[in-house]
């Protein structure tokens, strides 16, 4: 993942500097999930990936699904990172997009794993927590994960916050070794 993280943040900071540059940082963020999306779903990563496929043509199939759902100058760099062979780089650049979004913007991005469902309570308690402890806004978001056991796991941005019984386990397990 570090790899394609260094690939991927320059074309992250180029784009984001634009989208600063023309006050369209909401179309490009909708552009880039858009343009992730595709290239997650498993027929088109076949495509993507064989290497017999034109570049040419391998633009015009992406542009062609992708028409109505980006502006002109996603279509722009959706062709330049297919003439650099970087289209594996999308979901990555998006995300760090993301995260030079929520700084600019002042919030952080936080990805919360519970071993169960929060309550509306429990989460706006939760955010609240996680707001005084991190010193910023944050828009969270919450996956259940049961393999937790129990607890919470937190990520936000370069910070990891584990207070899950399974990563208590595997702290104990280390230790014991």
């Amino acid at each position: 993942m570090s790899e394609l993280a260094t690939l991927a943040r320059p074309y992250a900071a180029a784009v984001f500097k634009r989208a600063k540059e023309t006050q369209s940082a909401t179309k490009w963020s909708k552009s880039l999930a858009f343009m992730s999306d595709i290239l997650k779903n498993k027929d088109i990563s076949v495509v993507v990936d064989n290497p017999k496929v034109d570049k040419q043509r391998l633009s015009e199939l992406l542009l062609d699904i992708c028409q109505g759902h980006v502006n002109e100058e996603s279509e722009n760099f959706l062709k330049l990172l297919v003439h650099n062979n970087r289209l594996r780089l999308v979901p990555t650049i998006a995300k760090l997009f993301e995260a030079f979004k929520a700084d600019d913007e002042g919030y952080l991005e936080v990805e919360v794993l519970t071993a169960y469902a929060l309550s509306k309570e429990a989460k706006q308690e939760f955010t609240a927590t996680l707001e005084k402890n991190l010193g910023k806004k944050i828009h969270m978001n919450v996956a259940v994960d049961k393999s937790l056991i129990g607890g919470v796991l937190v990520r936000a941005g370069d910070k990891v916050i584990d207070v899950s019984i399974k990563g208590r386990l595997q702290y104990m397990q280390k230790a014991l070794k």
